[in-house]
């Protein structure tokens, strides 16, 4: 073997992201988790670039699916920078940007796809943003309901796909709805909603003695830890919280047929609405009257669950349950561990939800206990988040989030 007079054999090179035709680095960079594209881009001039690529973003557009990040809901009074919490890397982001096209103050109020809907405080606008990248944009006035707004659903807006905003106004058995339609830029409605006879019900039978006799006290807990009842009192950003399911074909070609939202009434029943059918149908209480509880309903893939947290037998539990339509009951899907919800008892807890996937985030917030827990709905597996320290070093506590899809993409 030749010794090359004692120098030795240099290896070529190897191929590096700078040696990649630009076609190639844009297909690499697309599949990088956007909090990660966040930080290489600072990397060069050329990565730099590419962020604002077309080519790229069709890249970006490509990628199937992407996993899902919370935007995080502090006390209001108390502002603070747009801060989410990436589920894949569990730690928390700035890359985020919660500003919305309202013209005044404004809170998120519902989320779909890579978009988070925000509503002005004060005036009642809707704007529409990706809070990846802060492009928003207001949408049209809504058309005038009888009564007041109960709650707001948005669905749809997947990979760029028309997005859906639902309003529901009256109060019970009165409901109206008014839907706009991104494609077409405009209301419809808005339209009278139906109560579901019981023989048509498969949600739930509305016409129970429990729920219409109207003599039923049930109390709630509310953000300062007071109980009150009858009449549920919500925080500004879970005030009109609602969510969508959608259902998909029974033909199979991938289109939806219907798409039912889920909302909390003023006494704390969830309300099903079958957008397509024009229709609602109040679900019975989870639990019994009496019981004190804090509740909240949230979609996770393609099913709602309500969650309770309630107390007895000097114990908290906080449990996740499914309406099984066919038999007019609540089942449950999953119980956070004793040992982590008896933390809570005699807190006065509130509790806030928001699922993406088989992922449900709960935030459990009161004046003496807080804090942000995940579930994994499939297999019933919990785990509390890390705590978030801001620059000054101090611990900032969350009472809400909203679940999107980061997506650079998507144009407003």
């Amino acid at each position: 073997m030749a010794n090359n007079n004692g120098r030795k054999r240099k290896c070529p090179p190897s191929p590096s992201l700078g040696s990649l035709h630009d076609d190639m680095l844009e297909r690499v960079l697309a599949r990088l988790p956007p909090a990660s594209f966040f930080r290489l881009r600072a990397v060069c001039r050329r990565w730099r670039a590419t962020s604002s690529s077309p080519t790229f973003l069709a890249a970006c557009a490509r990628v199937p699916a992407r996993d899902p990040w919370f935007l995080m809901l502090a006390d209001p009074d108390r502002p603070s920078p747009a801060v989410a919490f990436v589920a894949a890397e569990r730690s928390w982001t700035h890359h985020c940007r919660a500003t919305a096209a309202t013209g005044s103050v404004s809170v998120p109020v519902a989320a779909s796809g890579g978009l988070v809907l925000y509503r002005a405080s004060y005036t009642g606008a809707l704007a529409v943003a990706n809070p990846l990248t802060g492009a928003s944009r207001p949408l049209p006035p809504p058309p005038q309901q009888q009564g007041d707004l109960q709650a707001i659903a948005m669905y749809g807006g997947d990979s760029g796909a028309p997005y859906r905003v639902a309003l529901f106004s009256g109060e019970l058995p009165h409901l109206s709805m008014a839907v706009f339609d991104s494609s077409t830029n405009s209301w419809e409605g808005p339209v009278a909603l139906a109560r579901k006879p019981k023989s048509d019900s498969s949600d739930g039978d509305s016409s129970s003695p429990e729920q219409d006799s109207g003599d039923d006290t049930v109390y709630f807990l509310s953000k300062s830890g007071d109980v009150v009842a009858t009449n549920m009192q919500r925080s500004a950003s879970k005030q009109y919280s609602a969510v969508a399911v959608m259902t998909p074909s029974s033909s199979g070609d991938g289109h939806v047929a219907t798409c039912c939202c889920y909302f909390l009434s003023s006494s704390g029943t969830i309300i099903a609405c079958d957008v397509a059918r024009r229709a609602f149908v109040e679900l019975p209480r989870v639990l019994p009257v009496y019981h004190e509880y804090s509740i909240d309903v949230v979609a996770c893939g393609a099913a709602a669950y309500a969650v309770v947290l309630s107390e007895h037998l000097d114990t908290a539990s906080l449990r996740v349950w499914e309406f099984a339509g066919s038999g007019g009951e609540w089942r449950q899907v999953a119980a956070m561990p004793p040992a982590m919800s008896h933390g809570f008892y005699g807190k006065k807890a509130d509790i806030n939800c928001v699922g993406h996937g088989d992922r449900l985030m709960v935030c459990v917030s009161s004046a003496e206990a807080n804090g942000c827990f995940m579930c994994d709905v499939s297999s019933n597996r919990w785990e509390e988040l890390p705590k978030y320290v801001d620059g000054d070093g101090e611990t900032t506590e969350f009472l809400a989030a909203f679940s999107f899809e980061p997506r650079l993409e998507i144009d407003i």
